[in-house]
């Protein structure tokens, strides 16, 4: 299989290069562990320092401080074709590049379509625009990675006609059926009797609600782009806000883990100070030929 191949960039002065390389082992290790062995699409993540050091053939997710795009993240594509995506930052950045990273690998394009029957009762077969972090997406669904937040994703199965004992609808189990979404997530079709686009969404509600975006013409770009511009509903994880509590597990997670990794670190660096002190108690050294 060819691997699809990530460069993460910053192109902000808030993220300093420890920060940038280890969301991009984080995002790795998702792409890798936990996305490919499900859906069968490998892929690796590497920092660079400006887009000036990205080697040919790699897709960029590149970080701003603002990228005019209503608050909104999202996946583009080049004049050749080719995706790249736009992440705004924020204190939940690492969790809203995972987003991009999960939308890059599932749909690079922009535009798959997977038919389904509607969530809406009064429509029959609709075509569903494959968005598999987006109903999920809210940060109280995701999960750490090396004390970092990382998104949910949706699997395979989420298109099944109809739920089954055991199957797993996404990644963290929160999503516990087929074409279902959960708070602070939404889901987007195509209903082709009447040319509409439709969402199911869940923001600040009790329960979903739909929304009809009526027809997409004269439209430039991808379908999900279309769409973002239209609604400005993907990634609002991004607006939640620098003190939201919906973070504060993550952030204690996150402190957590660099407590730990300082403490390995030290340890790391007593041993080579001991091993150079006096290498015949503490080990040997091999000549270097």
């Amino acid at each position: 299989m060819l691997v699809t191949q990530l460069a993460l960039v910053s192109e902000t002065r808030r993220i300093t290069p420890s920060q940038l390389n280890r969301v991009a082992a984080a995002l790795q290790k998702q792409a890798m562990r936990d996305f490919s062995p499900i859906w069968k699409i490998p892929a690796s993540v590497d920092a660079f320092d400006n887009l000036d050091d990205v080697p040919v053939g790699y897709w960029p997710m590149i970080v701003k401080d603002d990228i005019n795009q209503d608050g909104a993240a999202g996946v583009h594509l080049d004049n050749n074709g080719q995706p790249f995506s736009l992440i705004e930052y924020s204190d939940s950045w690492s969790l809203t590049a995972s987003h991009e990273m999960l939308e890059m690998l599932g749909d690079p394009g922009g535009n798959r379509l997977v038919a389904g029957k509607s969530l809406k009762p009064d429509q029959g077969v609709v075509e569903y625009l494959v968005e598999v972090a987006d109903p999920s997406e809210a940060p109280e669904n995701g999960y750490t990675i090396n004390g970092l937040l990382m998104s949910d994703f949706f699997t395979p199965s989420f298109y099944d006609p109809v739920a089954a004992p055991g199957v797993r609808y996404s990644f963290t189990g929160k999503l516990d059926g087929p074409r279902k979404i959960l708070p602070g997530g939404y889901i987007s079709w195509h209903d082709p009797v009447s040319d509409h686009w439709w969402q199911q969404v869940w923001f600040g509600t009790e329960e979903p609600e739909f929304i009809d975006l009526g027809r997409l013409t004269a439209r430039a770009g991808s379908l999900r782009s279309a769409i973002d511009s239209r609604t400005g509903t993907i990634s609002r994880i991004a607006r939640s806000g620098p003190e939201s509590d919906r973070f504060a597990a993550a952030r204690s997670l996150t402190a957590a883990a660099k407590q730990s990794t300082a403490s390995r670190a030290s340890g790391w660096r007593s041993r080579i100070d001991r091993l150079q002190a006096d290498p015949v108690i503490e080990g040997t050294w091999e000549d270097a030929e």
